[in-house]
């Protein structure tokens, strides 16, 4: 039980990370300075690529029918018409998401440990992303071309949290 509450207080400060940060940018400056910075950054930042050198998880990416995700990725341990949550081993989960046309719309994979097998953000990213002095790192790359963006977030500490998103674009992102 001790391991599941550290796990599930390891992805709630995984989630509110990614929270603070928006908020950060969002609240620090005001949100004309900030549109301004994003505006500035976006002028002079080299264009994405039109996708990401990230293959999906385990055969599965955004837009593949449920039916072969599931066939893909096994049993899952919760399943329902518009999720699936899948254990691999005590470092390693995903959770899957749906469309309401059944395709994959996300893929957020959890790695939990120093040796749990993560990606790099590059191997995910198709670039590096900025460590922080105490070994976290947030980095969020959109691929409109591909109709996708991808987080790559991981804790700091010596039993890190690496949480790898990809969600779908919506419409006008």
């Amino acid at each position: 039980m001790f391991k599941t509450a550290k796990r599930n207080d390891r992805w709630l400060l995984a989630v509110l990370s990614c929270a603070a940060v928006t908020l950060t940018i969002l609240f620090a400056g005001g949100l004309t300075t900030a549109f301004g910075q994003i505006q500035k950054a976006a002028a002079t930042a080299p264009a994405p690529p039109a996708a990401s050198t990230f293959a999906g998880y385990k055969g599965v990416k955004i837009g593949t029918p449920m039916t072969d995700a599931r066939a893909k990725l096994g049993k899952a341990k919760d399943t329902s018409d518009v999720e699936d949550y899948f254990v691999f081993s005590d470092n390693e989960s995903a959770q899957v998401l749906y469309d309401a046309d059944k395709t994959v719309k996300v893929i957020s994979i959890n790695y939990v440990g120093s040796n749990a097998g993560a990606p790099s953000p590059k191997d995910v990213l198709g670039e590096d992303a900025e460590v922080k002095p105490d070994g976290s790192i947030y980095k969020m790359v959109k691929f409109p071309k591909a109709g996708y963006w991808i987080c790559y977030n991981k804790t700091a500490g010596d039993d890190p949290l690496v949480m790898i998103t990809v969600q779908k674009l919506g419409p006008g992102q």
